[in-house]
């Protein structure tokens, strides 16, 4: 009875080991983070130290805020090469769609003529739409990684959490850092600070979604309508783009009212950064209504020819 028992307990054993055990997935996963760690996340976080050990050199008050700044704005001018090219395809993009909605009325059916048409628009304005999402791949792990930065930096309580990142013992904390900026705690949320601070700490959200629209609505410019050619209603894309200009920022504004303060200061600062790059390249854009509509490549015959007012008759009888 007794090695029956054992027996069966051998079994049992057994057959739990290999659920105790990682999966081939989990250890591929595992060896993805620990190797986008070691690339992004630990070479940010050291970056974050140097401009935090520059500006207690300087005796700049809330030295750790005014770093997660610094290096957000840092980041922010790498990234903008690939930003501005991505805004540039975006506003084409914008322009264009328009004559694409023309192309997919007038050959309506034919699969084969919209994509031999539309690659012929695209070459003719220099347009390449695969370019966007390329440059929005290449900036994606930097923007995550710097966001996996910020969420960890504000909630370490201890030296050796922050000292075990750092490459050289030069750099490295004599005592850690302070998390407060200008009297707000980075590491706490402005939901936990609303019984502490008051009402106040309500414009850390609030200010986040009013960044977040202005930034959105910059983005997403209404298109000129091409001559001659009535306005669609009810078109899906073009409403879902309305939603979304309002949507996001709301949610934005919520989710920073959960997360942590250094986290809001790390999203505004992009924000602004983010502002002031698209008001460099296209100016206002969604913000001012499109006064003039975009001018196609003049054809020869008469569908070119812009129909006649009447007042332009009216004026010659005269």
């Amino acid at each position: 009875m007794l090695s029956v028992r054992l027996k069966n307990t051998e079994q049992d054993a057994e057959c739990v080991k290999p659920c105790c055990e990682f999966s081939p997935v989990d250890r591929e996963l595992k060896n993805v983070m620990q190797l986008f760690n070691i690339i992004l996340v630990q070479p940010i976080f050291n970056i974050l130290v140097v401009f935090f050990h520059l500006l207690t050199l300087l005796h700049v008050p809330s030295a750790l805020g005014f770093a997660i700044i610094a290096m957000t704005v840092f980041i922010r001018l790498i990234l903008y090469p690939f930003t501005a090219s991505q805004i540039k395809t975006t506003k084409k993009m914008q322009e264009l769609n328009p004559h694409l909605s023309r192309i997919r009325e007038v050959h309506k059916g034919d699969s084969a003529r919209q994509q031999k048409e539309t690659m012929a628009l695209y070459k003719e304005h220099g347009v390449n739409p695969a370019s966007g999402c390329l440059l929005m791949i290449i900036q994606l792990p930097v923007i995550w990684a710097l966001y996996s930065v910020l969420g960890n930096t504000v909630k370490y309580t201890k030296l050796s959490q922050i000292n075990n990142l750092i490459y050289t013992d030069s750099l490295k904390l004599h005592h850690l850092w302070d998390t407060n900026f200008f009297g707000l705690p980075l590491g706490k949320t402005p939901s936990e600070l609303i019984g502490i601070v008051g009402w106040l700490v309500l414009l850390v959200p609030v200010l986040t979604g009013i960044f977040q629209f202005i930034q959105s609505k910059m983005m997403f410019q209404s298109a000129p309508q091409v001559p001659g050619e009535k306005k669609k209603e009810g078109d899906f894309a073009s409403a879902f783009q309305t939603q979304s200009i309002y949507l996001f920022p709301l949610m934005i504004g919520f989710f920073s009212y959960q997360f942590p303060i250094g986290l809001s200061l790390y999203w505004n600062t992009f924000t602004i950064f983010g502002i002031i790059q698209q008001y460099k390249i296209q100016g206002l854009a969604g913000l001012v209504p499109v006064s003039q509509p975009l001018a196609l490549p003049e054809k020869k015959g008469p569908s070119a020819r812009p129909p006649k007012s009447k007042k332009s008759g009216k004026s010659k009888r005269k």
